[in-house]
């Protein structure tokens, strides 16, 4: 994992739940507790938002050994009404870093 961000306090601009995807799209044999410490939540959170989006649909996994690998339905439309029409890979389009995001290093605070 590149690096746990800070912890913050306060309200933010992006959910959990989309925390949580944009984590595992990021890497999808990633572990629970790998979420939880990048996303600032509990292990237990993470494995109920994790039920959450497989229960409707934007994420399945397999199981080998005991390892997960997650598989993300990228055109799973968003479930609010204002963003009707909008599709999980287009909020992950947001979210996600890209290769080349992942090996620079971090711009200086403005």
């Amino acid at each position: 994992m590149v690096g746990t961000p800070e912890s913050h306090t306060g309200w933010t601009f992006i959910t959990s739940h989309a925390r949580v995807l944009a984590a595992i799209a990021d890497n999808p044999n990633i572990r629970i507790r790998d979420i939880a410490a990048h996303c600032r939540l509990t292990e237990r959170a993470v494995a109920r938002i994790i039920s959450d989006l497989e229960q409707d649909g934007y994420l399945s996994h397999t199981r080998a050994g005991r390892t997960n690998t997650y598989r993300i339905e990228p055109d799973k439309v968003l479930r609010h009404p204002a963003e009707a029409g909008l599709t999980v890979a287009s909020l992950l389009s947001l979210l996600v870093r890209d290769e080349t995001e992942r090996t620079r290093t971090p711009a200086a605070p403005h």
